[in-house]
């Protein structure tokens, strides 16, 4: 991750909308709140509002054109991307959210967004049919599963003479939500977060293992989540087949005892730890060195009870590393997570039923927080969300933690 810098920058898209000449507005506001603001826009908006209008407004060069970069000078969707700590599109047409939802990067603002590693707000603007229209929804619901944020469309009287859902928010809401993107975009700096992921694979000979179904997904959205937010992120992770998250110090091991060494090194100089991963429970109690016949193979394969790494946190940390667990149930999935919310002395557990089709190897999933507090019986949502989520409930932990 880059090093966040005292001033941020809020990188505003502006799309080809009559709600752009509201956008100067926005950036207005966003200055005064002590942002530095870079505009793009996409060749449909200068037909609404001049780059001219935007430099001016922000002292700052306008982003329109892909073959506009001086031969010496960085790739400027990259740079842009690089510099944000946040990215607001308002006005957001329905062709730019379909864009967005396909991956496709063909003008300076969706390859800005789609380089960027910081959150994406959209503030649409359309016609209240096309914010209708199933095909829109379903773009829309994608995105909102990617993590992108959006701010709903006012109601009211459109420019093409419709009455409905469609008209820009109002500059001064997009405003707030930037702002508190912005705040979330830092509220976990100088905090190192411990996130353990994925499986783990316990060898019966050097073909066969135990292991579980766990894709590592949450896990990886956890730490990505986090290093997005300022935070040093350390994860260890069973065997995956996903990238390593960028700016985040990754630990790839395969059994539950290698596991544990990684996270007790580790755990000392954690402030958050994450315990995503499925640790098997039982290893074979014997490693065969070469693989076992078919006729060779024992009726049974006898086992021994791995350690239990976030009980052994639990009981050594005393309170003062924030402890996040997780409990992966088919049935009383409230009534085990609190169970081991107390047995293990944690501040929050995030529990699923996974009798069903959501939990392993997908991208939803439907958890409930469990605390001291209460519970929060979550929707359906997709594992990026839900680690966005987790970690605003653990950035208030922590806060709570530090006035005490």
């Amino acid at each position: 991750m880059n090093a966040k810098r005292e001033q941020q920058t809020i990188v505003v898209g502006v799309t080809g909308g009559i709600g752009a000449y509201k956008s100067c507005e926005l950036v207005r506001d966003l200055m005064r709140r002590g942002f530095r603001v870079k505009v793009v826009m996409t060749e449909a908006a200068t037909r609404f509002v001049t780059p001219l209008t935007f430099r001016t407004l922000t002292g700052e060069p306008v982003a329109v054109s892909l073959w506009a970069d001086e031969p010496d000078s960085k790739v400027h969707h990259i740079s842009l991307a690089a510099e944000a700590d946040v990215i607001v599109l308002a006005p957001c047409t329905a062709n730019v959210i379909a864009k967005l939802a396909h991956g496709r990067a063909d003008d300076m603002l969706t390859t800005t967004v789609l380089a960027a590693e910081a959150p994406v707000i959209v503030a649409p603007a359309m016609n209240t049919h096309m914010w209708r229209k199933d095909i829109t929804v379903a773009n829309v619901s994608a995105l909102r599963a990617r993590g992108f944020a959006f701010i709903e469309p006012g109601r009211g009287a459109l420019a093409c003479g419709d009455v409905g859902e469609g008209r820009l928010a109002d500059p001064a809401a997009i405003a707030d939500a930037v702002e508190a993107e912005a705040h979330r975009a830092r509220d976990l700096a100088g905090v190192h977060v411990l996130v353990t992921a994925g499986p783990t694979h316990e060898p019966i000979d050097p073909v066969r293992f135990i292991g579980n179904r766990s894709s590592g997904k949450t896990g990886f959205a956890i730490a990505e989540e986090a290093a997005r937010r300022g935070a040093r992120v350390s994860l260890v992770t069973g065997p995956v087949s996903l990238p390593d998250p960028f700016g985040v110090e990754v630990v790839r091991v395969t059994t539950a005892m290698q596991m544990r060494s990684a996270v007790l090194a580790r755990f000392g100089a954690s402030d958050v730890v994450v315990a995503s991963a499925a640790v098997a429970d039982f290893r074979p109690a014997t490693f065969a060195s070469g693989k076992i016949k078919k006729t060779d193979a024992p009726d049974a394969v006898a086992l021994v009870r791995n350690p239990d790494i976030l009980a052994e946190l639990g009981e050594t940390n005393s309170g003062r590393a924030i402890l996040v667990g997780f409990a992966a149930e088919t049935s009383d999935i409230v009534a085990y997570a609190r169970e081991k919310l107390t047995g293990k002395h944690l501040d929050l557990v995030v529990a699923n039923d996974v009798s069903g089709e959501l939990g392993f190897e997908t991208d939803d999933n439907r958890v409930v927080f469990v605390s001291a507090a209460g519970t929060e019986d979550l929707p359906v949502l997709g594992k990026r969300v839900i680690a966005r989520e987790l970690l605003d409930r653990v950035a208030r932990l922590l806060a709570a933690r530090n006035t005490h």
